[in-house]
């Protein structure tokens, strides 16, 4: 199939014919570019592929999204807050993942992350009952105006040549460190050093990359 060619000013979105999973991006017969937000800069031979990646894109930062040369992002969800930056260098292939940022999530170079993965740097909703309530209260479409309690945010930091497998957990906080490898259906709720693998939940040292 041939590729659209990208530009820092558009994004790349599929159609697809009719009876076909929307999932089934082997099914697309046709692309066609769109507007991206003036917040948004893609380097060269750069993608963001898919319908609604942007769709809760909410940065008012200078530059709330930006991607590296010849990187790409195929069905991700950018779920960025005002105050929220993400920042993916060179080389990278994300697939079918959810990035939620409240404040930064930043991203090295050659690396992988694979479907179903949720990378937040923030807890989203406040954890105290009490407080849960008064967010539940501010988010409803009855109220207009009132403010959702503080919630904590910390950044995300994901090293070069790190691979995070399907259906991953990465929260707020965490550091990964260069050529760490990350098994599929990992919880990581705490720093991964440089070189190591790690799985389970909460993930755990299980070995070396090296």
């Amino acid at each position: 199939m041939a590729s659209v060619a990208a530009s820092p000013s558009v994004i790349q979105r599929r159609k697809f014919q009719k009876g076909t999973q929307l999932t089934d991006k082997r099914s697309a017969t046709e692309e066609e570019e769109v507007q991206l937000p003036k917040n948004v800069r893609l380097g060269r031979d750069s993608r963001i592929i898919g319908l609604g990646a942007l769709r809760r894109f909410y940065s008012k930062l200078d530059v709330g999204l930006s991607l590296g040369e010849r990187s790409r992002a195929d069905g991700v969800s950018f779920a960025v807050g005002p105050q929220g930056s993400v920042v993916i260098g060179r080389d990278c292939y994300l697939t079918d993942c959810m990035l939620l940022v409240e404040q930064e999530i930043r991203i090295g170079d050659y690396v992988l992350i694979g479907w179903n993965t949720t990378i937040s740097d923030s807890d989203f909703h406040p954890v105290a009952p009490a407080e849960r309530i008064l967010d539940a209260i501010a988010l409803s479409p009855a109220i207009d105006g009132r403010p959702r309690p503080k919630i904590a945010a910390q950044p995300v930091m994901i090293g070069n040549d790190v691979l995070i497998g399907p259906a991953c957990t990465i929260l707020k906080g965490v550091t990964i460190g260069d050529g760490a490898c990350i098994e599929a259906g990992s919880v990581v709720t705490r720093s991964v050093p440089k070189g190591a693998t790690v799985r389970g939940n909460p993930a755990v040292i299980a070995g070396k990359t090296e």
